[in-house]
């Protein structure tokens, strides 16, 4: 059984999506099966990384209430591991209906599955404003949140560590995106130089400081000891 970890974005557009994928593939450079659910449907980002026709997605496995094996969808690695993810790609119409309490229950059932299938899962989760992001990180068994290394970003921790609390949840992790360090975070990621769809995820092969820093995301996310070598050098 894996255990699922949240990672939660403090804001639209600080990485949330990027640093998920990163880590899935971090996690499968350890050889680890990992699975990643999205449960950011307005932005449908996920989609974006993934090679043909996306039918069915979350959105419809969660209103129509299919099992996960349908909508599962394996992403590129160069691994000795595997990730395959269950992304966003609907009209309004489902994406409405998918956040109702109903498909939000649904999503917490889609990920305890991928929970029982595969070493690891992680969760693409919006700020906590809606059905399936409550959902998300009731299921978790960790969340991290995700916000930019600046000042902004600190007050974005607090305003989401609220947030949570108000859901009964706990933030397990912080990481701060698109920076070298701050004294508020578990761990930081410094910018990527690749940010084209096609040519992520990056981490699954790349040395150099963002997948340092992506893998110290990791493992503060998920509470792993990560054996991830990075040239020559082991981190762990």
């Amino acid at each position: 059984m894996g255990d699922i970890t949240a990672f939660v974005g403090a804001a639209g557009g600080v990485g949330t999506t990027r640093l998920t994928l990163e880590a899935a593939a971090t996690l499968s450079r350890d050889g680890e099966s990992v699975a990643v659910l999205d449960a950011a449907y307005a932005t449908q980002g996920l989609a974006d990384h993934l090679e043909g026709r996306i039918d069915p997605d979350v959105t419809a496995l969660v209103t129509e209430d299919r099992p996960l094996s349908e909508g599962l969808h394996e992403l590129s690695v160069a691994t000795d591991g595997r990730v395959a993810c269950a992304p966003a790609r609907a009209p309004f119409a489902r994406l409405a209906r998918a956040k109702s309490p109903d498909a939000a229950q649904r999503f917490e059932r889609l990920a305890e599955a991928a929970a029982a299938g595969h070493d690891a899962v992680l969760l693409d989760v919006p700020p906590v404003a809606a059905n399936q992001s409550v959902a998300a990180v009731n299921v978790a068994d960790r969340t991290a949140v995700v916000a930019p290394g600046t000042p902004r970003g600190r007050d974005l921790l607090a305003r989401t560590r609220d947030r949570l609390a108000d859901v009964d949840g706990d933030v397990d992790a912080a990481v701060a995106t698109r920076s070298d360090g701050v004294d508020w975070a578990d761990a930081a990621v410094p910018e990527s130089g690749t940010t084209a769809p096609g040519a992520v995820p990056v981490c699954d092969e790349a040395d150099g400081g963002f997948a340092a820093g992506v893998a110290a995301a990791t493992a503060a996310a998920t509470g792993r000891d990560l054996d991830v070598e990075f040239g020559g050098g082991l981190l762990l």
